[in-house]
This record gives structure tokens, C-alpha cells and sequence, in this order.
């Protein structure tokens, strides 16, 4: 059903609590994983900067080591751009059949919905995506 899932990741707490959601489904599925990461070019609507390769690079290794440990191989990918459309556009290459991703709580404003790279994602995705709260 998803032979391909897509995990875009940074440094939040949201990113961290989904890896058990990925791990179940890449399990159960026998789904490929890619591990994405996005260097963005300026700050984020959440006030944080993964402008730094290298800060992005030691994530990914991380990720992907952490998957290991638990029988995974993940393919990793680091791009460059803006995180929503980055995403989209990798999992229309990488012909993912669907995204998971952690959710972050801006708050209830329309501003804050609009403006979240999740709202994005659901928007201009062309597979399913999965949103662990």
C-alpha cells in the first residue's frame, strides 16, 4: 500500500515524536523510507534557522542511524529551499506514496494555520500525508 514513505525532518520535538509512527508503518508495510531534510534560505514561520548544512547533514546522519538501530535503511536526501515545496516536489520525484510528518502546534490563528509548512504540504502534496499530532 505505501512501497514508499517520505519523512521530512528537522530539529522539533514533532519530528522526533513521529519516528515511532514511521517505524510502525515502514514495518508493517515493508515501505522504503527517505529521510528529508531542508536547508532553508532564511527564518522559518516558527522562528527557527536549519540554514546550516552541516547542522542539517549531523540531523540526517542522526535520523538515519537511529533508523538502523531498528532494521531500517532509509535513503537521505538534503535539499535546499523552501521546506513546504522542497517536500512536495521530493515526494513527486521520488514517487512517494505517502508523507509523514510531526505537527506543530502555531496556534489557532488563521495566520498560523495558513502560514505552517504542514498546511502547505497538505495542500500541494500529490500523495497522502500523514500528520502525527
Amino acid at each position: 500500500m505505501f512501497k514508499t514513505i517520505l519523512f521530512p525532518i528537522d530539529q522539533s520535538r514533532e519530528a522526533r515524536e513521529a519516528v515511532d509512527v514511521v517505524i510502525n508503518l515502514v514495518n508493517t508495510y515493508g515501505s522504503r523510507l527517505i529521510l528529508l531534510s531542508v536547508v532553508e534560505e532564511a527564518e522559518s514561520s516558527t522562528g527557527e534557522i536549519m540554514s546550516s548544512p552541516e547542522t542539517v547533514a549531523k540531523l540526517l546522519e542522526n535520523a538515519k542511524s537511529l533508523f538502523t538501530q531498528q532494521g531500517i535503511d532509509a535513503k537521505v536526501i538534503e535539499q535546499q529551499g523552501k521546506p513546504a515545496f522542497t517536500i512536495c516536489d521530493v515526494a513527486d520525484e521520488e514517487n512517494a506514496n505517502l508523507i509523514v510528518m510531526g505537527c506543530r502546534g502555531l496556534g489557532l490563528t488563521e495566520e498560523g494555520a495558513t502560514d505552517s509548512v504542514t498546511n502547505r504540504v497538505i495542500n500541494l502534496a500529490p500523495c497522502p500525508v500523514l500528520i502525527v499530532p
